[in-house]
């Protein structure tokens, strides 16, 4: 069965582009709940953590720079098959390959700054949850 839980992250540029409302305005009008949120300023060292899954890839090193770049905000999204319905709402990584009406779509700047982060499966869901949120900071 799967979560209806799923961690999203507004990254550095859409954060400092003043997108943080917009793209929550569109989470909201999506059916998604909000559980928990905080805004945080990842070192590089808490960055790598995080994306340690992407370890040794190209793009890697770069992501990671700009993880650390700047504040984000962390959020842990509620609404049945949570992981699934919020990939789709992201739409694709490139922004020009985005379905119009996606999140990426309508506030990315590049594939390397697409607006936001979202978990790949209820595995990493859990995973990053458990990262950026303990017990007490969930609702």
């Amino acid at each position: 069965m799967p979560l209806n839980y799923t961690l999203s992250l507004i990254k550095p540029w859409a954060f400092s582009q003043d997108l943080t409302g917009p793209i929550l305005h569109v989470v909201n009008q999506n059916g998604f709940h909000i559980r928990a949120m905080k805004l945080i300023h990842l070192s590089k060292e808490q960055a790598g953590e995080f994306y340690e899954v992407h370890r040794g890839k190209p793009f890697y090193d770069d992501l990671i720079d700009f993880m650390s770049s700047g504040p984000i905000v962390a959020m842990i999204l509620e609404k049945e098959n949570a992981v699934v319905e919020y990939r789709k709402l992201m739409g694709a990584t490139d922004p020009v390959e985005a379905c119009v009406g996606t999140i990426r779509r309508m506030f990315a700047e590049s594939k390397s700054h697409n607006a936001v982060h979202g978990s790949d499966s209820d595995e990493n869901a859990i995973r990053e949850s458990n990262f950026f949120f303990n017990v007490l900071e969930r609702y």
